[in-house]
């Protein structure tokens, strides 16, 4: 998938989102499985920080004509490779335990949620024009698939939102039931 394609998914896949957080009231949005496992807000609020903090903060870093920040061809691991040939996530369940930097804090509004959703929109309407002047050799380490150049980075924000559409599968399930 090319970058216009990429963006035009996260689109697709962000509106979905959207459309489903009007489906709950705030106190369902906020409501857990369990003990460990993430609301539907947490869900949503992990998609928008880390598009928002991560994923494009690392696009920036190598895009940085400087190239302070970047490492020079750094090397991908094997999940790495297997995640851009295949173009996605593998369809199984990714648990990390819960922790204050990692777990999302819980949303205090809808509106926030859709807020946040239309601003990685915006963000990556924004970058993707500029990704075809990257230096793919610039890459920022991610901590599971090693050394990501920009435009690695970019499609990564579709295919994790891509991926969670499985996690919203389980979390309307508990909603409904």
């Amino acid at each position: 998938m090319n970058t216009r394609e990429s963006l035009y998914k996260l689109e697709e896949t962000a509106n979905h989102y959207m459309q489903v957080l009007e489906q709950f009231s705030m106190e369902q949005l906020q409501r857990q499985p369990n003990e460990e496992a993430w609301s539907l807000g947490q869900m949503v609020q992990h998609l928008i920080n880390s598009a928002l903090y991560m994923h494009l903060r690392n696009v920036e870093l190598c895009m940085d004509a400087s190239g302070g920040s970047a490492e020079p061809d750094g090397v991908k691991t094997e999940a790495g490779m297997a995640l851009f040939e295949q173009g996605s996530f593998p369809p199984v369940r990714i648990q990390v335990p819960p922790s204050p930097q990692y777990t999302p804090a819980q949303p205090t509004s809808k509106e926030l949620l859709v807020q946040g959703l239309n601003t990685v929109i915006q963000r990556m309407r924004e970058v993707e024009p500029t990704l075809e002047s990257a230096n793919r050799s610039n890459t920022v380490a991610h901590p599971r698939f090693g050394g990501m150049n920009a435009t690695e980075w970019f499609l990564l924000i579709e295919m994790h939102y891509r991926h969670h559409l499985l996690q919203l599968g389980r979390l309307k399930e508990f909603l409904y039931a």
